[in-house]
């Protein structure tokens, strides 16, 4: 799938399914910041944060270029495409769609400790100008063991299966579609800043071989593990990927 342009936003995106794109990678002479809310809020009053926080920077709304969100649970099928269609309206109003297409790439996933009580807002990403000629910077969305464009239970990789061996051929899937993401944005391990895995599954296995066997030189900057599950009942494991300068927090 070729990148598209989000001329206003000063970025290009890998296009996804309607509530999110794949990835979004900043353009010349602009750069993405990742911002972490240390404390994080309901997503619909975060989406007024990260306004106030985008004027502040002198920045327009179509800057914003992904979204981290944590869910109290779960969601099943259903509960996800009515979650996914007031979050992705919300993006409409605000006129960040590409001739109907959403740019914006997402993270969702439900802490399996001290879980919200309603979906919050933990960060998100914008872009910004920058002195020209440096690497460029991007965003890979969070994804489960689901194939590329498919929102079906009858479509996760290795379905209720549970087993050691199972989490390994749904690891196995996943970090071919991260990579896939990857290449695709034009980036390469090498130029990723931050691994992030989601998923209630011990990693102690996967991580030689099937994660730091694969992302090379990314493996310095470590792995994060999230003890989470992801967005939807019966996906097991998620992944996102980003390769960034500017990391900021706001309290």
């Amino acid at each position: 799938m070729p990148l598209v342009n989000q001329p206003r936003g000063d970025y290009r995106f890998l296009p996804g399914i309607a509530p999110y794109s794949c990835g979004v990678v900043a353009s010349s002479g602009f750069e993405i910041v990742h911002v972490t809310l240390q404390r994080p809020i309901p997503y619909r009053s975060g989406f007024d944060r990260i306004l106030r926080h985008l004027a502040d920077e002198q920045r327009p709304r179509a800057a914003l270029c992904a979204v981290e969100l944590r869910s109290p649970k779960p969601f099943t099928f259903p509960g996800f495409a009515e979650f996914n269609g007031a979050y992705a309206a919300i993006l409409e109003r605000w006129g960040l769609f590409v001739d109907g297409v959403n740019p914006v790439a997402r993270t969702n996933v439900a802490p399996a400790t001290a879980p919200p009580t309603e979906p919050e807002l933990y960060g998100f990403s914008y872009t910004q100008p920058c002195q020209p000629n440096l690497p460029p910077t991007f965003v890979v969305a969070g994804a489960g063991e689901l194939p590329e464009g498919l929102l079906s239970a009858d479509a996760i990789i290795a379905g209720g299966d549970i087993s050691v061996s199972g989490i390994r051929v749904k690891a196995r899937f996943v970090m071919d579609l991260m990579e896939s993401r990857l290449v695709g944005l034009g980036g390469e391990w090498s130029q990723v800043t931050a691994v992030d895995i989601y998923t209630v599954h011990p990693l102690h296995d996967l991580l030689p071989e099937i994660v730091l066997g694969r992302i090379g030189p990314a493996g310095a900057h470590g792995v994060r593990w999230f003890y989470t599950r992801p967005p939807i009942e019966g996906i097991e494991y998620e992944m996102d990927l980003r390769g960034i300068r500017s990391e900021l927090r706001l309290g």
